[in-house]
């Protein structure tokens, strides 16, 4: 992404960014956004025309079509148009029956009689164990449910989509279906026009009871045009094969003091705020607290170290002397699988151009939560165009090693990360579709996506990886010598294993607390918008990976191992395993998965979240060790 201003201004970039996540984050009951789309103005007695989402359920995680349960079809069925992200998300916008005029209410409106078959009392209540919700929209805004709030709490709550039924201690099933629509309208002083700012439902069971029934003309005797049904009141309607069910709506108007560009805050408010700031804070001050003990250690260690050598008179006590110095000669020395090194830094580079971009533009409000999908399309589609980044630093960084194949490894770093993603997606669609649920993405979608990652990611990497290797090999600042040095025996701590899962924890650490928050937005259907406090814990994710394999690179080398190049990368991008160990804690003490293809979907999601974060933080902490070993060996004087 290209700034303005030069050096200069890319150096005021992220201290803005920062200042602005910190502004941002600071008021933790609201979020900032654009409002992604035009307002609609309404008259009286307007067209309103409720569409009808997904069917979710927090103990499948598995979608299905609103029209999958014997719900009132309207004549033609139609669905609205959707972004590459709305499929992905298994999204699926059609029209419903639910037609309302503006401002204006109606009580006791009857929809349709359907006569339920076994199978669909069957998928009924299958649906009612698995505690699904409906998912409905007016005027691009999802239907909540108003719940009682905790003591003290002045924030309204509300529950995203109505539940289909519930289930007595009778073990009989009885389906919602009347529901008690409230219709929030911010009105325009000096015009009759006004705005949706509210999308509210009540959801009841009711067995009504009619004479002849005539479907022209539907009349039920429990409600009339002129009263309306309290939730409760009336013997609830049960599912059950060949059972009659009416489908029946009220809906009232109010005007409320919300303005169109605060309507998603309710939406987007966090119950627990507090304990999000607070926590957050609390991780921010023991990190940076680390990060500066840590950083003071180094600096004061190592320019005595370099002191110490540069006043060296002669080779005898160069000869004596321990220490970093010594592996001078074998520092720069090319690393076993090479290429493979240079593939996933190319990797972690695409992907840390997309991480960046994407979370700038949502820091800054351009990601708005009512452009459903937006986020995961900007995602996919910035992932395409880093491809060039990808292959620009993986064959230069090739090209260092001396390494002349520069083709295969632009094949390489174009498919083996994307391939490995698209494997495991393909397997878990595949599940999905077995599954019959309406979040298996079509084949045309699949056929999209593949022809992003072969028409334009490809092409993109094997330009960056043309313009990488044209220029100039990177200079090593010392010779490397013909013959490799032996490495002495290393004490425990520093054996590879122990030290790479040591470096994974203090990443891990800094990031946990908003990786509760993320998951739950994720697989719990809530709404993730405090992009504020998700830049602030990224800038100390950043700092912590590359401190924290500094440090440990600066041990190794001190012990006279110079195999630091795959340790390097290893050592930060070991809290990945971390991140899924918390994954399983948090599949077994906050979700309620049941299902064997839930579960394996959660960990199959997990793994490409945790491979990818594998790829983004062992890169952060390759060129951090890249970068100071280069330091250090350039500042000493070497014969």
């Amino acid at each position: 992404m290209a700034i303005a201003g030069g050096p200069r201004g890319r150096l005021l970039v992220v201290p803005l960014l920062v200042l602005a996540a910190v502004v941002l984050a600071s008021s933790p009951a609201r979020a900032f956004y654009l409002p992604g789309v035009a307002p609609r103005d309404f008259q009286k007695d307007d067209d309103l025309q409720v569409k009808v989402n997904k069917l979710s359920s927090i103990k499948t995680q598995l979608p299905y079509d609103y029209y999958f349960l014997d719900y009132c079809k309207p004549d033609a069925i139609k669905n609205s148009a959707e972004n590459l992200g709305e499929v992905l998300r298994g999204d699926r916008i059609e029209n419903s029956v639910y037609n309302f005029k503006m401002r204006r209410d109606e009580s006791c409106k009857v929809v349709c009689r359907p006569k339920l078959s076994a199978e669909a009392a069957k998928n009924f209540k299958e649906k009612i164990d698995d505690e699904y919700r409906v998912n409905m929209i007016l005027d691009n805004l999802p239907v909540v449910v108003p719940r009682q709030t905790r003591e003290g709490s002045q924030a309204p709550g509300f529950e995203h989509g109505y539940r289909v039924g519930y289930k007595l201690k009778d073990d009989k099933y009885y389906i919602n279906n009347h529901l008690s629509f409230k219709v929030l309208y911010h009105e325009d002083l000096n015009s009759p026009e006004a705005r949706i700012v509210g999308f509210h439902v009540i959801p009841s069971s009711i067995k009504h009871e009619y004479g002849d029934w005539d479907d022209k003309n539907p009349i039920v005797q429990t409600c009339n045009a002129n009263t309306k049904i309290t939730p409760g009141s009336h013997t609830p309607q049960e599912v059950a094969p060949d059972a009659y069910v009416v489908f029946s709506y009220d809906v009232t108007f109010e005007a409320s003091e919300i303005i169109w560009a605060s309507r998603w805050d309710v939406y987007l408010l966090s119950s627990d705020s507090q304990i999000h700031w607070f926590s957050i804070i609390n991780s921010l001050m023991i990190v940076l607290f680390l990060s500066g003990m840590i950083a003071m250690i180094m600096m004061r260690t190592l320019y005595k170290d370099i002191a110490n050598y540069n006043q060296l008179d002669n080779q005898e006590e160069a000869q004596e002397e321990t220490g970093w110095k010594l592996v001078h000669g074998d520092a720069f020395r090319p690393p076993v699988h090479s290429g493979l090194l240079c593939v996933y830094v190319g990797t972690g580079v695409q992907f840390f151009g997309m991480t960046v971009v994407t979370m700038m533009f949502a820091l800054l409000g351009f990601l708005s939560p009512a452009n459903r999908g937006g986020l995961m399309t900007a995602m996919v589609l910035l992932w395409v165009f880093m491809g060039v980044l990808a292959g620009y630093t993986s064959s230069r960084l090739y090209k260092m090693f001396k390494g002349n194949e520069w083709k295969k490894i632009t094949l390489k770093t174009a498919f083996m990360f994307p391939g490995i993603i698209f494997g495991v997606f393909f397997v878990l669609n595949a599940l999905i579709w077995g599954e019959k649920s309406s979040g298996a993405v079509p084949f045309g979608t699949m056929f999209a996506l593949v022809l992003l990652w072969f028409g334009i990611s490809v092409p993109l990497v094997f330009v960056g990886s043309f313009l990488g290797f044209k220029q100039p090999a990177i200079e090593d600042p010392v010779k490397t010598n013909k013959i490799p040095r032996q490495i002495p025996e290393q004490a425990w701590y520093l054996q590879p294993a122990f030290s790479i899962l040591a470096g994974g924890i203090l990443p891990f650490g800094a990031v946990f607390i908003e990786l509760f928050f993320i998951l739950t937005s994720i697989w719990l259907n809530q709404f993730y918008y405090i992009f504020g406090f998700l830049f602030i814990v990224f800038v100390i994710l950043l700092v912590t990976c590359a401190e924290i394999t500094i440090v440990l690179c600066y041990f190794q080398l001190c012990s006279e191992d110079y195999h630091w190049w795959w340790r390097a990368y290893l050592t930060a991008g070991s809290s990945a395993l971390y991140l899924f160990a918390y994954a399983i804690f948090y599949f077994f003490n906050k979700l309620e998965i049941t299902k064997l293809v839930s579960g394996i979907l959660y960990f199959g999601y997990m793994l490409i979240i945790s491979y990818a974060f594998f790829v983004l933080t062992g890169t952060i902490g390759f060129y951090a060790c890249f970068w100071f070993v280069r330091k250090i060996y350039a500042s000493v004087k070497i014969d």
